[in-house]
């Protein structure tokens, strides 16, 4: 299943349209799409539901109300967690990063946050800021109940569904107060994420999707989530054994090598410059620097 936000409402994403999910199911749902997430499990059934009613693939939504044919424009997609509670990210979590960097494998998850301030839609610009403006390619997961206490065998039954996401980085504020990261990632605009939600149960394996990010073409990041050093379900029982998680959380979860700031010369980013981000079975996302 794919879920977006399509003109700030609620929608199931299709291969020749889309539909509405607050008229498509009476009003049992709300357009909002940040509140969905608190009955996600619901919601998932009712979706669940309309997908499997439909004689074939080519007719899901066909005549439902609240169906609109049609490609979504990339201007109406919108973000897929507008208001989380909580934002995790985790710095080294590719053994090649790590590498790169010059720091050693963290022991346990090096989590950090980026401020919710900075997420952004997955088609935006990125306003350039002084100093040394960086990308990162991550795959973003979105969290579907609350969670305590959630081990690694349970945990992508909390989550409600995987994203693309940037983890834009300007290093010189990332690194001037001692390697607390989350300022210099919160800049407007650092944290895009989608093109929409995808389910995990929608993807062959969500533990091992390929990654790539491309700077005007050019690739520079190529590689597998299974690279992880703490891949989703360590992430999850990490982060739940010490926090409560909630519905609409985003976790990103690291990002490969290739990173601008550790190229000779360096990378690094300029107004002009667009940066475009693939996962596998999940989509594209593609931000413009100006």
């Amino acid at each position: 299943m794919k879920f977006a936000n399509v003109g700030n409402r609620s929608a199931l994403l299709l291969d020749h349209g889309f539909v509405d999910v607050a008229t498509a199911s009476g009003g049992r749902f709300g357009p909002d799409v940040a509140r969905l997430y608190e009955s996600w499990a619901e919601f998932a059934s009712w979706a669940a539901g309309l997908l499997a009613d439909a004689p074939s693939a080519t007719s899901v939504g066909v005549g439902q109300p609240g169906y609109v044919e049609g490609r979504v424009d990339h201007a109406d997609l919108g973000l897929i967690s507008p208001s989380p509670r909580q934002v995790f990210a985790v710095g080294l979590n590719y053994a090649s990063h790590a590498a790169e960097s010059g720091r050693s494998l963290p022991t346990v998850p090096a989590v950090f946050t980026k401020f919710s301030s900075c997420l952004a839609a997955p088609y935006v610009d990125v306003p350039l800021v002084q100093g040394r403006h960086d990308y990162e390619a991550e795959l973003v997961v979105i969290i579907g109940r609350t969670a305590r206490h959630v081990s690694a065998a349970d945990a992508w039954s909390v989550v409600a569904g995987i994203a693309c996401g940037q983890d834009f980085s300007e290093r010189i504020t990332q690194n001037a107060s001692g390697g607390h990261f989350s300022l210099g990632k919160s800049f407007p605009n650092f944290g895009p994420i989608g093109p929409y939600l995808v389910t995990p149960d929608s993807v062959p394996n969500p533990d091992d999707l390929a990654i790539s990010c491309t700077v005007n073409d050019e690739v520079r990041q190529n590689s597998r989530t299974s690279k992880m050093v703490f891949g989703v379900p360590a992430l999850i029982e990490h982060l739940s054994g010490i926090v409560t998680l909630h519905p609409g959380d985003v976790i990103f979860t690291g990002t490969p090598e290739g990173v601008g700031n550790a190229m000779t010369p360096p990378g690094l980013l300029s107004a002009g410059d667009v940066v475009t981000t693939t996962i596998e079975g999940i989509g594209t996302i593609r931000q413009v620097i100006v």
